[in-house]
């Protein structure tokens, strides 16, 4: 079971850890691992605008870096300043198709802790995958 409150507060600490001197864009994100520990992501930016991380894949490939697999993952969030429940962009969405497992949940939340759960399928239909090759 997700203690979803505990969810929040880590990724709203991952989020403090956000470098993003240009757009001011504070993101964070976070991988509930089965064992129990957060494995953070934050976005990090650079001058050379395309070659910044956004916190999504930056948590994925710290955790698969660690030496975690798909088959660690118990949880995906991410947060950020927005009217609604953040949403990750394309390229974030295709990464956590392949590197996340089919039936996580995804928390989807904003600073005013409103959060929106979904799966993988629901973010991206119809995901380019290693079949498509």
């Amino acid at each position: 079971m997700i203690d979803q409150n505990e969810l929040y507060e880590e990724v709203y600490e991952a989020r403090k850890l956000s470098y993003s001197p240009y757009s001011k864009f504070k993101v964070g994100a976070v991988i509930k691992l089965k064992n129990g520990k957060y494995i953070k992501g934050a976005n990090i930016e650079n001058s050379s605008y395309p070659l910044s991380m956004c916190a999504e894949r930056c948590a994925i490939y710290s955790a698969y870096a660690q030496g975690y697999t798909i088959d660690d993952f118990e949880a995906f969030a991410i947060i950020g300043d927005t009217q609604n429940p953040i949403s990750p962009c394309g390229a974030c969405r295709q990464v956590m198709s392949e590197l996340l497992p089919r039936d996580i949940n995804i928390y989807l939340f904003n600073l005013k802790h409103e959060v929106k759960i979904i799966t993988i399928d629901e973010l991206l239909p119809y995901a380019f995958d290693g079949e498509d090759l």
